[in-house]
This record gives C-alpha cells, structure tokens and sequence, in this order.
C-alpha cells in the first residue's frame, strides 16, 4: 500500500505553501463541478472559495480512508448542494457557457456557426436538467457529463452502485420524456447526448414515449 501523499500530510501539519499547491492542483476541478452543480451564476467563485476552506477546516480529518480526490469531490458536492439548499437559487442550466470541444488532430478548425450550433445543442440539454430532483441530476451530471462510473459516483454520493444506477435509469427516463414532450428540443438534444463522456444514447424517435414509461430490472442497469 502507498504511502500518504508527502503534499497532503505537509498540508494537514499546517504548511501554507502545500495548501496552495492543493489549492492550484484542484481548483480547475473544483470549479467545473460547482458550475456543473448550481449552474452559470456569479455565486460559483464563492461556492469554490467555501469549498476550500471547508477543505483546510477539515484536512487534518483526513485520515486516507479513500482517495484525496474522493474525498475532495465528495466535499465539493456537499458544498454545492448546501448553496442550493439555502434558496438562493436552483440551478440555471439555460444560459450556461460551452467550452469548444477538443479538435481532432488534422481536422480544420470549426467554424463560428459550428461552435454556436453546438453550444445551442448543449444549453437545450442543460435547460432540461433543471426539472431533475437534486439526487438525479448529481447523478447524471456525474455519469454522463463527467463520465465517471457508477461505482465511483456511489462513493462520492455515499449510497449503493445499484442506487446510483437506479437513480441514473430514471433520470435518464425524465429526461427523454421531457425531450418527447416538446419536439423542438429534440433534435438538438439527441445531436448532443452520443458526443457526452457518460455517452448517454437517445432512444429511438419511435421508441421514446414507450420505453420512457417502462422501468425494467435490466434498464436499471444501464450506465457501468
């Protein structure tokens, strides 16, 4: 078994400098998941700031029980999740900001009408998660946004895969019924859900409202 990590247990005996590394090592993470979370608001810088001084508050707790990451994550989505809580705002997903995605090598780079096009695409999928429950959309924004397994997502929302992955079916079902219900945003959502990391596939135009009412055993386990 590894060692605890040298930086980390700097940290925890109180060296500023090692603070700041973790600070600047993770931060990057850190924020998109918050944005990930509660959305495009001018409260994500602060919700990032009260993530790491819960960070330092609780550090020297850290005993390497689970992975740094893990335990940072997990911390992370408390954090979020407490903002939420608080009322100030439920997640705005409508007017979030798209990156461009990573060009392929030896492909030309795309056009303003491509980028534009694209981040419609995402801001439609976006708009939908707002009618999630909070426990289906941490769920899905960490599988299919994040691409992260079932079984990692499970220690971080400290409950069963086989949970995580009940919860995920059925917000994938809420989410292709939203989308049947107005067909103006399903072709921009479809074009988006095969290019996700989660790579969350959008059932067939003729299948959508059937398989949305169907909850079967072997769809609950849909998304490893």
């Amino acid at each position: 078994m590894a060692g605890p990590d040298p930086l980390i247990a700097r940290a925890q005996q109180g060296d500023e400098r090692a603070f700041n590394e973790i600070f600047v090592k993770h931060r990057g993470d850190v924020t998109r998941l918050v944005f990930r979370v509660i959305g495009r608001s001018a409260d994500v810088e602060d919700v990032v700031q009260d993530v790491f001084v819960h960070v330092y508050r609780s550090l020297p707790k850290f005993r390497g029980e689970a992975k740094f990451s893990t335990w940072l994550y997990r911390l992370t989505l408390n954090v979020a999740r407490m903002h939420l809580r608080r009322g100030r705002s439920r997640p705005r997903f409508a007017d979030v900001e798209v990156s461009e995605a990573p060009r392929h090598h030896g492909k030309l780079a795309e056009t303003p009408d491509v980028v534009h096009e694209r981040g419609e695409r995402v801001r439609a999928l976006y708009a939908l998660l707002e009618t999630l429950s909070e426990k289906k959309r941490t769920v899905l924004i960490l599988h299919d946004l994040e691409g992260m397994p079932a079984k990692k997502i499970a220690e971080l929302v400290e409950a069963p895969v086989l949970t995580v992955r009940t919860r995920l079916f059925y917000a994938r079902k809420e989410l292709y019924a939203a989308i049947a219900e107005d067909p103006h945003l399903r072709p921009a959502v479809e074009a988006v859900l095969p290019s996700l990391p989660g790579k969350a596939g959008l059932k067939k135009k003729s299948k959508a409202r059937t398989e949305s009412a169907r909850a079967t055993p072997r769809a609950m386990k849909e998304g490893p």
